[in-house]
């Protein structure tokens, strides 16, 4: 049984210099990096004083000042994509049928940022163990349970179907996508939200990263600060932001004459057990999910036209998902072009999986495949096509996207045109 086909129908997004799917889009294509010295709060003390930042006014996005008030930036993030999304599908009055309409939510770190607000005003500053709660916003329950954002997308499309959270930490987007595709696909509903959404420049999580030694120090030079598969990289660089697609079955989709980007053919995830934090460099258990998703597809790895890496900017991954490409696609991954938008946008943890499917989703339809930023001195165990500084025209059929978490988490997901995969 190959169950029923799934297709994205609408997309939205919001990131670092992107502010909707056009703007979003054109970033990637023009290779603009969003990396910059942080300005959400004073970052002088911190090992890491760069990150990708998101510019935006909430009521100019459409958020109410009740809205903009009582949500997690990552709340108004993932929001505001989910409308754009719903708008895009022509889903924007409502699924005729809400109790097939689902929502599938990827988040690592909770609302994290207003959490940390909160607590500074309770504790005044950090002065007092024993906080007044008298002082706390009222809504800061919905803070302590990120499944309260999952909430806020279900009352946004109206689902009464099947609504959840996934939180694998970097994999939460990539995953969040798969779980809506296996819904859709085995008939638990025709119509999912498919999302991710993780807002983490704040000092309590850049502190954690600092701690572990894992982000860039080129603070002298914040546009070039993040340089996946090149030779001089320093790290990575924590970015914000979300993306919504509307995951819909294919044949619900053609009796309402909605548009189609693009079909998600098969997803597949496994762990390493290996270490928290720490990666093999034969990328064994990355290249397990790869062919697992490519066998869902019924694909072959000689049809993968491109491959949007996880290219995070540390050593052990870049060498990592390289040994994982050789192993999973053989002969064919030195021909496959590669490309991480990381080097770009800066690395929005839960976030972030589903903003590469959306940008994986618009380079089949655009033909195009993105660059990596900073790309300069490719680092020779990095000997594949990974596609430096500019965009390339290029047939991009068949598209495979990868996320690699902490924990040991590694997951891929495979997008065709329509008309690429057999049934």
């Amino acid at each position: 049984m190959t169950g029923r086909r799934v297709v994205v129908t609408g997309i939205g997004v919001i990131a670092p210099k992107g502010v909707g799917t056009v703007e979003f889009w054109d970033t990637l294509t023009a290779g603009r990096t969003a990396t910059r010295r942080i300005t959400h709060f004073d970052p002088t003390d911190f090992r890491c004083q760069v990150a990708a930042e998101i510019d935006f006014d909430p009521a100019a996005c459409g958020l109410s000042p009740q809205e903009a008030r009582r949500l997690d930036r990552a709340g108004q993030l993932a929001l505001i994509a989910a409308r754009e999304a719903l708008a895009d599908s022509g889903l924007a009055g409502g699924a005729p049928d809400p109790g097939r309409v689902g929502v599938s939510l990827g988040n690592a770190i909770g609302c994290t940022e207003l959490m940390e607000r909160e607590y500074v005003v309770l504790s005044d500053g950090g002065s007092k163990w024993l906080v007044d709660p008298q002082y706390a916003v009222p809504h800061l329950y919905d803070v302590m349970v990120p499944s309260s954002m999952a909430a806020e997308l279900a009352w946004a499309c109206g689902a009464e179907g099947p609504v959840g959270l996934i939180s694998t930490g970097c994999t939460s987007g990539i995953d969040a996508l798969g779980h809506a595709f296996e819904l859709v696909r085995e008939g638990s509903a025709d119509v999912m939200l498919a999302a991710g959404t993780d807002a983490p420049v704040s000092p309590v999580t850049v502190a954690c990263f600092d701690t572990l030694r894992a982000q860039s120090t080129a603070n002298d030079d914040p546009e070039h600060a993040c340089r996946p598969y090149d030779r001089d990289r320093k790290g990575l660089i924590l970015g914000e932001g979300s993306a919504v697609m509307v995951f819909e079955e294919l044949e619900h989709a053609r009796r309402r004459g909605a548009y189609v980007y693009c079909e998600v053919a098969g997803y597949a995830s496994r762990a390493n057990g290996f270490h928290m934090t720490g990666l093999k460099p034969d990328g064994r258990e990355m290249a397990e999910a790869i062919r697992a998703a490519l066998d869902q597809a019924r694909v072959n790895p000689q049809e993968i036209d491109y491959v949007n890496g996880h290219g995070s900017g540390t050593r052990q991954n870049d060498r990592h998902e390289t040994a994982a490409f050789k192993r999973a696609l053989g002969a064919h991954a030195y021909r496959t072009p590669v490309s991480s938008i990381k080097s770009m946008i800066g690395h929005s943890l839960g976030a972030i999986g589903a903003i590469e499917v959306a940008a994986c989703c618009l380079a089949i339809e655009h033909d195009v495949v993105p660059p990596t930023a900073n790309l300069q001195t490719p680092d020779p165990e990095c000997d594949l096509d990974y596609v430096p500084v500019t965009a390339r025209d290029q047939k991009t059929d068949v598209v495979l996207s990868v996320g690699s978490g902490f924990g040991g988490f590694q997951s891929a997901i495979v997008l065709a045109d329509e008309g690429r995969v057999p049934r």
